[in-house]
């Protein structure tokens, strides 16, 4: 995949040619700007690259309310096992997946249940897991699309995981899952090699993922992955890759993300609105 990092398809022959190229060399049709500006420029006095903005946001928002639960924790007295194992009690107050609260109206679980990790390795191996990914999406699919892909497949992927199972869920699983559906909806659409490459490679992903979660011992929620691939594959088939900027249908897909943005600010405030009824 690091091979197309640099490298971006024309959207008339589907071959790749170089990002700063402004007409196909195959084919010579006019290329619109990349997805995501890949200049020099960094955010945060260069700790940010602009090319995977989206993708750190979202891993420190991750990493903030791990470090959130953690503290409550502790403060809390919690019967659990530190930075290691956050109790059920702190993930439910927080928008834990549960179904008895989903039962009762807490629909906003099946958006907060995607930013929570149960321990320091889960959040790990998913920011590891998303660093990698979501950058590679956000270049290919822009930022509103990534947020756009993350979003309804952490809600898709919670919805059928309290439809399957009534234990606890948390974790960005569920949308890492839905990126990588993304990415094999890339590989479907371009039926050329390195299409074929893409798809070939993310469906192995995806297999060694959910054979993983079925691992005894593991408490892996596979229904919030199956639930959150298929909503990520669907979702970018459905949008393809960014036209040029400012087209119709780039704003109307910018106006989506942002009420996926509104939607998760409101979760949260539900969240904690309802958590500081329980303290």
């Amino acid at each position: 995949m690091r091979a197309v990092k640099n490298s971006r398809m024309c959207p008339n022959c589907r071959a790749f040619t170089a990002a700063g190229d402004k007409v196909c060399p195959y084919c010579e049709t006019p290329l619109a700007a990349p997805a995501v500006a890949r200049s020099s420029g960094e955010v945060l006095g260069g700790l940010i690259p602009h090319a995977r903005f989206t993708t750190m946001m979202l891993l420190l928002v991750n990493s903030a309310l791990f470090a959130a639960t953690w503290l409550f924790d502790m403060r809390q007295g919690a019967d659990g096992g530190g930075l290691l194992d956050i109790s059920g009690r702190t993930l439910v107050l927080f928008g834990g997946k549960w179904n008895q609260g989903i039962a009762a109206g807490q629909w906003w679980r099946l958006v907060t249940a995607g930013f929570l990790h149960g321990g320091l390795l889960h959040i790990g191996m998913n920011s590891w897991a998303l660093m990698d990914l979501g950058a590679q999406v956000e270049e290919l699919y822009g930022s509103a699309r990534l947020l756009i892909f993350y979003f309804v497949a952490t809600v898709f992927g919670f919805y059928l995981s309290a439809v399957w199972s009534p234990i606890l869920s948390i974790g960005a699983s569920a949308g890492i899952f839905g990126l990588i559906g993304a990415m094999i909806a890339l590989g479907v659409r371009h039926n050329t090699t390195a299409g074929s490459a893409i798809r070939g490679m993310y469906i192995r992903w995806a297999i060694y993922g959910l054979l993983f979660g079925l691992l005894p011992g593991l408490h892996i929620d596979n229904a919030a992955h199956i639930g959150g691939l298929v909503a990520g594959f669907a979702v970018a088939y459905l949008a393809k890759e960014p036209h040029a900027p400012g087209a119709p249908v780039e704003r109307a897909w910018h106006a989506v993300a942002g009420i996926c943005l509104l939607v998760t600010g409101f979760s949260f405030l539900r969240m904690f609105l309802w958590m500081t009824r329980q303290i």
